[in-house]
């Protein structure tokens, strides 16, 4: 049975593991589940919304019509956006993979509405893009670098197979196909030999052709994949490395430039890969990815150092206070991990995408379902505390003029439970614990497993075998990254953990009834940077189990300030009593020193042998990085210097 996946790789493809699907998989209880369902429930209708106001949906009216102006706000460089029909798509997609587990007619009739939207803009040529439309319609795959055409249509692609794989509804397939074969005609093997300045049509072609069987679609995505680094995009401000344009695909040896866009190229490379069995190409992204997590990577899992080209920066520059880490990056972060993960099977890629998701990401949500942030800063100055322009805003709002990341959001949501396990011809893996159950037809027989659990707040996870096969088969669960120490006991049976384990590996012939308890260790941690990360040397951050922790202005003691606070490391944190502005959040105490400087002073430097500033002992609350900003705007910081 073909799973519900946003990745299914082919049936001659070379994947270690294979997705088990969105409905195979059904979250029903714990802090998933929770921000599921107000996707589900809000963040789509608010979507729709903001759509409509915004103009995104009348630029595709105007398109249809041929006539009107094009809305949309100008990027820092004065050029008009010219992508906002992909966060239709992307909103689209979001309501495609949702409606796997039963569709809403509220958000199907905003939806058909959509696509009849997208349908009648699209021109008898297949061509496309209601931006180039409106304004230029005679300019069609002439500015590629800043045009974004072929990575809008990637988008579209994207909805499209949401909807056929979903619902079995080919509209938008109908459209994709269509607007692809006009990319081929024109940029296609033997045709112009150029690319997108922004990837993403790469994995999206892999995965039309995963869905359709149509080798065109595979070979225009080898071709895209190989053309990049060879300097076909013109010179730019940023230069070659902002667009993946400076060394090939195969030869790159660190990620550079735009993080998003590296990264989303990385993830048509690992497809192409797995679909042709190219370990050359597979071994390039891994080599990539690895020094990305070694030097290039902030504790939250967010990526992008820099704010003016969105870009990684160089080795260890990872500054907290002005961080872009765009949630559209740790976004892109998980669905590499998650590729990475099924070619190889290895769990090191799970546990970035559990960082990553509950940290970097889950951030760029507020919890009311309707707020978000573009940037994701480790540390935000109080003088900052009413702000609210840029992207690092200490204040969340409904939307952005580049509003990529909210539908980003909306549907990797909805495809969370994709993320959970996965299967081999040898058992069923458990590679994100939620409360629900995981059923398969797998290739050793029918099985399905209860999971029980309050996770990340709770490190017990109770696995229960509710149906299984007559023989032997494997049942495997992670060991994340940052467990210490822990237990597991299965029927009765306890055994400890390894320290150097990954995962916990039990092979038997399963009956109903049995059960696997995993107990792990979870006390709230100091953790210390590396010492090459200069910005952040001399500090400690505060996490318990997979989450980071961050302390806001609105909980300092009276007359503190972020700047005069310092963490104890003798004293450990310790677990706090709840916040009921935060319900359902665990928080943590946090013993600090402040100090009490003396004024605002005319010089902020002094001689080593001064005297020291009078300070005094105090506790301050820590609160999930994910959480921080909904209780109204002020400055936040991760990172806390050390006491001498």
């Amino acid at each position: 049975m073909i799973p519900v996946s946003a990745v299914i790789p082919g049936p001659s493809a070379s994947p270690r593991r294979r997705p088990i699907g969105l409905t195979g998989v059904a979250v029903t209880g714990g802090l998933w589940a929770d921000r599921m369902r107000r996707n589900r429930e809000v963040s789509l209708l608010h979507g729709e919304r903001q759509l409509e106001a915004a103009g995104n949906f009348a630029n595709l009216r105007s398109a249809a019509s041929g006539g009107g102006d094009y809305a949309g706000e100008a990027d820092d460089s004065g050029l008009t956006f010219p992508f906002l029909d992909s966060d239709v798509y992307k909103w689209l997609e979001a309501v495609g993979w949702e409606s796997a587990r039963g569709a809403d007619p509220g958000l199907m009739r905003m939806a058909d509405r959509a696509i009849d939207l997208v349908g009648g803009a699209q021109r008898e040529d297949g061509y496309l893009n209601s931006y180039f439309q409106i304004t230029s319609p005679d300019r069609q795959f002439v500015d590629l670098e800043w045009g974004h055409e072929l990575y809008t249509i990637g988008h579209l692609v994207q909805a499209a197979i949401a909807w056929k794989r979903s619902l079995n509804d080919e509209r938008l397939l109908a459209m994709a196909g269509r607007a692809v074969d006009r990319i081929g005609a024109e940029l296609g093997p033997g045709r112009r030999e150029l690319i997108d300045g922004h990837p993403l049509i790469e994995m999206a072609l892999v995965e039309l052709y995963r869905t359709t069987g149509a080798e065109r679609h595979l070979e225009l995505a080898a071709t895209l994949v190989e053309r990049r680094g060879r300097g076909l995009l013109k010179p730019d401000r940023f230069g070659p490395e902002y667009w993946q344009d400076h060394a090939s695909v195969r030869t790159a040896r660190e990620p550079a430039g735009h993080a998003v866009r590296q990264l989303y190229l990385d993830c048509g490379a690992v497809d192409l890969a797995v679909e042709t069995h190219d370990d050359e190409l597979l071994a390039a992204v891994t080599r990539r990815w690895e020094a990305m997590v070694a030097s290039r990577t902030y504790l939250t899992g967010g990526l992008g150092a820099r704010q003016r080209d969105e870009a990684f920066g160089e080795a260890y520059e990872l500054p907290p206070d002005v961080a872009y880490a765009e949630t559209c990056a740790a976004i892109a972060s998980v669905m590499l991990a998650w590729r990475l993960l099924l070619a190889t099977g290895e769990q090191r890629y799970a546990d970035l995408i559990e960082r990553t998701s509950l940290n970097g990401l889950l951030s760029g949500l507020g919890l009311d379902g309707t707020e978000y942030f573009y940037a994701n800063p480790l540390h935000v100055r109080r003088a900052d505390g009413a702000g609210t322009r840029g992207p690092t805003s200490t204040r969340r709002r409904p939307w952005y003029p580049c509003a990529c990341c909210p539908p980003n959001l909306m549907r990797f949501l909805a495809t969370y439970p994709d993320l959970v396990a996965t299967v081999d011809p040898a058992g069923l893996a458990i590679h994100q614990f939620v409360g629900g159950t995981i059923e398969i037809d797998a290739p050793f027989g029918h099985v399905r497993v209860e999971m029980r659990t309050e996770y990340p707040w709770d490190g017990a996870i109770d696995l229960r075998v509710e149906d299984a096969p007559g023989g032997e088969w494997t049942l495997t669960a992670r060991v994340p990254a940052w467990c210490r120490a822990g237990s597991v006991t299965v029927d009765g049976a306890v055994a400890g953990i390894e320290p150097d384990a990954d995962e916990l590996s039990f092979t038997r012939a399963w009956r109903t009834g049995d059960e696997v308890r995993i107990a792990l260790e979870m006390p709230a941690r100091l953790t210390v940077p590396d010492r090459r990360i200069d910005a952040v040397r001399g500090t400690v951050a505060v996490e318990r189990g997979p989450l980071v922790y961050a302390v806001e202005e609105v909980d300092l003691p009276p007359g503190a300030a972020l700047e005069t606070i310092e963490a104890d490391p003798a004293t450990p944190p310790s677990l706090a009593a709840p916040d009921p502005a935060l319900p359902g959040i665990t928080v943590v105490d946090v013993a600090v020193r402040v100090r009490d400087p003396d004024g605002a002073g005319v010089w902020p430097y002094e001689p080593a042998s001064a005297p020291a500033e009078s300070q005094r002992s105090a506790t301050v609350r820590a609160v999930p990085y994910f959480a921080w900003g909904n209780r109204g705007p002020g400055g936040m910081r991760v990172w806390l210097p050390r006491t001498d």
